[in-house]
């Protein structure tokens, strides 16, 4: 059994449609999972861009979302806390990478916990949203997608 991520909004490895980007809607994409490890009580998910200029980008990170939970509906915010992005405020945002750099890889990470709840505020860092994480991961699912800005 392998833990694992996908979205219907794109496939893995292909762009990422401009309604998912600061072009457009800005709205996050639909992400489905499944084949869960046991033991896991909620899930931690981490967007970022490896490829920015000043290095990763952190584009969403949304913790405490119930181990009950199959799936992120596309531009759901019910589910979860958002901590705070690269952007300076909690919430998605979507790719957005700079003009005429090419395109931008943006992975998105699902960690399956072993805790209810990392215990963290809302708007918390990357940083201390990893740091609760530590030793809780019992798997983690991957999905990428890509996007240029002409």
């Amino acid at each position: 059994m392998t833990f694992k991520l996908e979205s219907p909004s794109f496939a893995n490895g292909e762009t990422i449609p401009k309604a998912f980007s600061c072009e457009g809607q800005d709205k996050s994409p639909e992400l489905r999972w499944g084949e869960v490890p046991a033991g896991a009580k909620s899930f931690t998910l981490i967007m970022d861009d490896p490829d920015a200029p000043g290095g990763i980008w952190t584009h969403w990170v949304l913790f405490d979302i119930p181990g009950s939970a199959p799936k992120l509906a596309e531009g759901d915010k019910s589910l979860g806390i958002n901590a705070t992005t690269s952007f300076g405020k909690p919430g998605y945002g979507g790719p957005c990478p700079p003009s005429g750099h090419g395109p931008h890889r943006y992975f998105f990470a699902l960690y399956a916990l072993d805790v209810d709840s990392l215990k963290l505020k809302p708007g918390a860092s990357r940083r201390d949203v990893e740091a609760a994480m530590k030793n809780h991961i019992v798997g983690k699912a991957q999905w990428m997608g890509k996007y240029e800005r002409k």
